[in-house]
């Protein structure tokens, strides 16, 4: 656990207490602040029953004496309109702060030589794959690496900091929010498409808490950024000019004059001038598609940066396993692959999964969000049909009229065996039934890890294969 400087006796509130909340107050009360927790929900409030921490209802605190207040990354700030726990601080002229600033003081308390080392990572897309590939490459490097923030644990749950350690951190925007003094040694920005807009309001304001991850940067450290969109494009020139960091792109689409990028499925790079290919991506069962070619650049750049060797990176890479629910290999019946891409929850991720195979039978919908499938169009002559479940399957009939060939299904159930069957029965020698929703999973289950673990359990309980049907 991280223990945080200068907060003995001092009095700070915690709102939220899901994982990251239990262990901020954790962490505050075994660093002698007095803690002052809530949470609208009755179950997570139970949690803290015989702890330091009892949730007590905010009207409660003493908020006359309180020093801070930390608040979950899910408590909206601005938008659509700030929680009553965020105006009652800004009223109180009491700063409003997350986990990670709470990690980013403890870290800055420390004397220059005695601290670890930081990754932080973001992205509309691959910042949960880019940060544990450059965990396991960490720890397969012989590197103390601690990976954590928005995958896995919470970063104030993870090992306290020493001069050997190096902290992997994926950051998403709702946290970037919350944090003021983070300094990454490698920051990592891999692209940006339109998503978490009820959050931010602008497009603009969504790219403003991304950017958030390169502030209080030097010379020393180095800014990677991914140029195959438009914004990174921009992100990059202009952080180039600024000079306070040093720059490397990462693209999955094009040739850089310095950086690291892909080609034909080959990794190259160029940090000091001089241009050397790192290996062969193209076979890695990890790292299938265009946009984890991007992930693997990006996490080459920051391994070196860190004093990894390259051929270290693409050994380890070799051995990379994908995170559940993306471009996870469900299973195989006959001659069918089972992909579950449950994590893609808009059509931005979606196109990097169907972009990575042939012969698609495309499971797809869900909670449409806002643009629908408008990123897919003229990019389906690889779907041999769309099995459509949920809320959005209707809308999406309608998006897709021309494109390929659409089936009503209802549920996922119903879909896995529609498409598993045409599958079978295609010439296709290598066909792939693929989850991929580009939707969010609540009008018919609790998360994208559930509906992810539900694919698998129905390619799981399948019928063996015998020529006709998977």
């Amino acid at each position: 656990m991280i223990l945080i400087p200068d907060v003995k006796q001092q009095s700070i509130g915690v709102f939220g207490l899901g994982v990251s909340g239990i262990a901020t107050g954790e962490a505050l009360v075994r660093s002698g602040a007095k803690v002052f927790t809530w949470d609208e929900n009755k179950t997570a409030r139970a949690k803290t029953a015989n702890t330091e921490y009892r949730a007590e209802h905010p009207k409660n605190w003493p908020w006359k004496e309180m020093a801070f207040v930390v608040v979950s990354p899910g408590v909206p700030l601005t938008h659509p309109k700030p929680h009553p726990i965020v105006r009652k601080a800004r009223m109180e002229n009491m700063p409003v702060i997350g986990d990670v600033e709470l990690f980013a003081r403890a870290v800055n308390a420390m004397p220059d030589r005695e601290r670890p080392r930081v990754i932080a990572v973001t992205g509309s897309n691959g910042k949960s794959t880019t940060a544990a590939l450059i965990g396991h490459i960490l720890s397969e490097a012989g590197e103390e690496a601690h990976v954590g923030g928005n995958i896995g644990e919470a970063v104030l749950s993870l090992p306290a900091p020493d001069r050997n350690g190096i902290y992997v951190l994926e950051l998403s925007s709702f946290q970037l929010d919350l944090t003021y003094s983070l300094r990454a040694n490698a920051a990592v920005f891999l692209n940006l498409t339109p998503d978490h807009i009820d959050r931010h309001g602008t497009i603009d304001a969504y790219l403003a808490a991304k950017k958030r991850i390169f502030h209080n940067q030097t010379k020393d450290d180095v800014a990677i950024v991914g140029v195959d969109d438009d914004y990174g494009q921009c992100l990059c020139t202009n952080l180039t000019a600024a000079n306070q960091s040093q720059v490397l792109a990462v693209s999955a689409q094009a040739t850089l004059g310095r950086g690291a990028y892909v080609l034909n499925g080959k990794l190259f790079f160029n940090f000091d001038g001089k241009t050397a290919k790192a290996g062969d991506l193209s076979e890695m069962r990890g790292l299938r598609g265009v946009h984890n070619h991007q992930n693997a650049a990006a996490a080459l750049a920051a391994c070196v940066h860190v004093g990894v060797s390259s051929a270290l990176v693409m050994k380890a890479a070799e051995r990379f396993q994908p995170l559940p629910h993306r471009m996870e290999e469900a299973g195989r019946n006959g001659k069918v692959l089972f992909i579950n891409d449950s994590k893609a929850t808009n059509a931005d991720a979606a196109a990097r999964a169907l972009s990575a195979f042939d012969a698609i039978y495309w499971i797809v919908g869900g909670k449409a969000k806002e643009g629908g499938l408008g990123a897919l169009k003229g990019k389906l002559s690889n779907v041999e049909g769309a099995y459509l479940i949920g809320d959005a399957a209707e809308q999406f009939e309608e998006e897709l009229r021309g494109q390929t060939p659409c089936y009503q299904c209802g549920d996922l159930k119903t879909a896995v065996k529609k498409a598993a069957l045409a599958a079978a029965r295609s010439n296709a020698s290598s066909p792939v039934v693929l989850l991929s929703p580009a939707c969010a999973s609540y009008d018919q289950f609790k998360n994208f890890e559930e509906r992810g673990e539900t694919f698998k359990s129905l390619v799981s309980d399948m019928p063996v294969a015998n020529g006709e049907a998977a």
